[in-house]
């Protein structure tokens, strides 16, 4: 009788270790005037594989594993809204209806490029796409949703899309939907930005192919921001094979290694939030030593062919927050150069991903 208590001891303690590891969100999507139910409105969680579409009641339900997401609602006609969740949950969300204004309009038309993909869509793709061995499988399927437009007096370029754009990644085994909200490109800085939210579907294949997705899966992952994300979380950055340095506060272009990155002055630890944060002054230098970098980065960046390892530059503007699958906020306060920046969407792996 003893060892009976045990065992379902046992089993109750599995099973709640279990379901604490999800969590659900529910709730229904609704006109912000008339609370109509919206039906077939697109609810998922950005850079995941985690999607649905509410029903004729606008009702829907996702269930996640633990961390943290952007819950993103869409839905023709209407402004996109957007919601930050990390626990089960019961939303209702009333979106509203967005409404082109005649002098919108004008200035659209005025400043559009009429052959704008002829023009820049090879740019456009080598800079959204990337320009990797990966990016270079990628396949972009519907061109024509993109617009063009020039603004001379800025000197920058700016793409939208009347749809979301549709990507095939045959290196990853992942089909992308990538609601774009503007790719902007600035000729006087050769900088540029892009915001959008994106829903990975993975792609059906025979096992061979599926063995050489999970290969190159996990070979993109090794060395990526998320896996520097996650690293930080499970507190293990330098087993993991990461160094960190710091910028100098008096001389320029002089780092210095971060001995400790879990010090209080960087450094917010584990909470009943189930989240870190961390925070830097200065621009950081961060290597991943336990790979070498590729021969077409270093070829792009013109970066002699003994470099060691792949470095990215970060500027911090604010806190980080960072949760157990990688997620992190604000995105907007972090900002990278070097290796991170080359790698772009035919590179990135959605937050559900784990490697084995």
């Amino acid at each position: 009788m003893q060892k009976l208590r045990y065992f379902l001891f046992f089993i109750a303690t599995a099973f709640s270790l279990t379901t604490s590891a999800q969590f659900t969100i529910s709730g229904t999507v609704l006109d912000s005037a008339s609370r109509e139910p919206l039906f077939n409105a697109s609810v998922f969680c950005q850079n995941t594989t985690s999607g649905t579409v509410t029903n004729k009641d606008g009702a829907f339900s996702l269930t996640l594993k633990s961390g943290g997401y952007d819950l993103i609602f869409s839905f023709t006609g209407y402004g996109t809204q957007t919601i930050r969740v990390t626990e089960k949950g019961t939303l209702e969300i009333l979106l509203i209806k967005e409404e082109k204004r005649l002098e919108e309009v004008i200035l659209t038309n005025t400043f559009e490029v009429k052959d704008g993909w002829e023009k820049y869509g090879d740019f456009f793709t080598k800079n959204f796409i990337g320009a990797t061995p990966n990016s270079g499988k990628c396949i972009l399927l519907n061109p024509e949703v993109l617009k063009f437009y020039f603004y001379k007096k800025s000197n920058r370029l700016k793409i939208l899309a009347t749809e979301p754009v549709l990507i095939s990644n045959n290196a990853l085994g992942y089909n992308l939907r990538y609601q774009l909200d503007s790719f902007v490109y600035y000729y006087k800085t050769d900088n540029y930005i892009y915001r959008g939210f994106c829903l990975y579907t993975e792609m059906e294949g025979e096992d061979s192919i599926k063995n050489v997705w999970k290969t190159n899966r996990a070979i993109a992952y090794e060395g990526s921001k998320l896996h520097f994300m996650r690293s930080y979380y499970d507190s293990s950055i330098y087993e993991d094979g990461w160094v960190i340095d710091m910028l100098d506060e008096k001389v320029d272009k002089k780092f210095n290694r971060v001995t400790n990155p879990y010090d209080s002055l960087y450094y917010g630890a584990l909470d009943s939030t189930l989240q870190i944060e961390f925070w830097y002054p200065r621009v950081l230098s961060i290597a991943y030593t336990n790979k070498k970098p590729e021969s077409e980065y270093l070829k792009k960046m013109n970066l002699p062919k003994n470099v060691e390892y792949p470095i990215s530059y970060i500027e911090i503007l604010n806190t980080i927050a960072v949760t157990e699958n990688g997620y992190y906020y604000d995105q907007k306060d972090w900002i990278n150069q070097g290796y991170w920046s080359w790698k772009n969407v035919g590179d990135q792996l959605p937050y559900d991903y784990w490697p084995d």
